[in-house]
């Protein structure tokens, strides 16, 4: 990664990595080491995981162990994770605890509910709210307590997120979102900026989908990237953080190179003009 310095500042105060590796998906503890060691390597600090990934357990020890090769300390790096739906209400306490024992860290920089709803509850039950408002107040306690250096959420609408900012004693740090040009998330992205939340991208390439958009194909040809450092850096100029994930660790390096080279005014228009508010992951506007 050529530009190590380049993060965001988070309302704690904290700096997090613009750029970090998304871990969905990725399983294996011999395959997590290779795709964790090729990204440090290639100068991610910033990994994001979660309970429903399953692979906490080998991100951490894939982390504990190749922070010495790498000269560096747990303090260089930037851990994120997530509740799961299932333990979100009265189980968040366990959910949490769960998490720092799977990656065995003593603080998680950054915590996050992963869904609106409630596992096992139906999205419209009028107790997911009161779920999701009792976790807000567990990962409150895990932040003061410094187990948790930020808190945020993960898939809330502007509904939801109106609902947090009323009754949070500690503004969510983060929002972590589908976006990329074919969904914009506009309401959100303004709701954030007014409220001091860090809007955060997830899935940039749509599921793989937007790799192979002929306005995409076009933008990268021009500008002799690939489609998917295209897709990264249409978000990275707006400053919104991303975190790419591949299982191939000669992609997790290419998608790192991206801080050395701009999309010109007239590509940024270009696959701005494709937003139509497609999702192409999971629809949370229908939890109550």
């Amino acid at each position: 990664m050529t530009d190590q310095g380049s993060s965001v500042r988070l309302n704690t105060g904290a700096h997090m990595p613009l750029v970090g590796l998304g871990t969905y998906r990725l399983q294996g503890a011999e395959n997590i080491y290779q795709v964790v060691d090729a990204a440090l390597t290639a100068g991610y600090r910033a990994f994001d995981t979660a309970a429903v990934y399953r692979n906490e357990k080998e991100l951490g020890q894939a982390i504990r162990t190749l922070l010495p090769k790498h000269g560096l300390s747990r303090a260089d790096l930037f851990i994120t994770s997530k509740l799961s739906p299932r333990d979100q209400g009265v189980k968040a306490r366990e959910g949490c605890l769960q998490s720092l024992e799977q990656l065995g860290l003593d603080y998680i920089d950054l915590y996050l509910i992963h869904w609106p709803g409630t596992q096992g509850i139906d999205v419209g039950d009028k107790q997911n709210p009161k779920n999701r408002s009792q976790s807000w107040a567990t990962l409150e306690d895990f932040y003061t307590e410094g187990k948790f250096k930020a808190i945020g959420v993960s898939n809330y609408t502007v509904k939801h997120m109106q609902e947090l900012l009323k009754f949070c004693r500690v503004v969510p740090a983060i929002l972590q979102v589908e976006f990329h040009p074919k969904l914009a998330q506009k309401e959100l992205r303004a709701l954030c900026e007014e409220s001091g939340v860090c809007f955060q991208a997830y899935s940039s390439l749509g599921t793989g989908v937007l790799l192979t958009d002929p306005v995409v194909v076009e933008v990268a040809k021009v500008c002799g990237r690939t489609p998917a450092q295209v897709l990264l850096k249409w978000a990275l100029q707006q400053n919104v953080p991303v975190l790419p994930k591949s299982s191939q660790p000669d992609r997790v390096q290419e998608n790192a190179h991206l801080f050395d080279f701009e999309l010109n005014d007239s590509a940024m228009v270009k696959l701005s003009t494709l937003d139509c508010g497609e999702k192409f992951c999971w629809d949370p506007s229908l939890v109550a």
